[in-house]
């Protein structure tokens, strides 16, 4: 019975730091879209943003390889 309830925890705090990547791709979306939109207003001033917005993918990204590693930890490691 308790090797069951400790299963149940991992597979239940892998499935919640699992919603991390999903919010992660929300983000990638979000910093792309907001991105597009200033791109089509001026787009003049698109290009020296293009730095910035690669940037903003990245950190959005690592958040959501961060919550696929702990998912995995979670899983596997304990």
């Amino acid at each position: 019975m308790e090797g069951n309830i400790a299963q149940l925890g991992q597979f239940l705090g892998a499935g919640l730091a699992a919603i991390g990547s999903g919010i992660a791709a929300v983000g990638v979306g979000n910093v792309a879209s907001n991105f597009l939109a200033g791109a089509l207003r001026n787009p003049s001033a698109a290009g020296s943003q293009t730095a910035t917005l690669f940037i903003g993918l990245a950190f959005a990204e690592a958040l959501g390889i961060f919550s696929f590693l702990v998912a995995l930890l979670l899983m596997f490691a304990v």
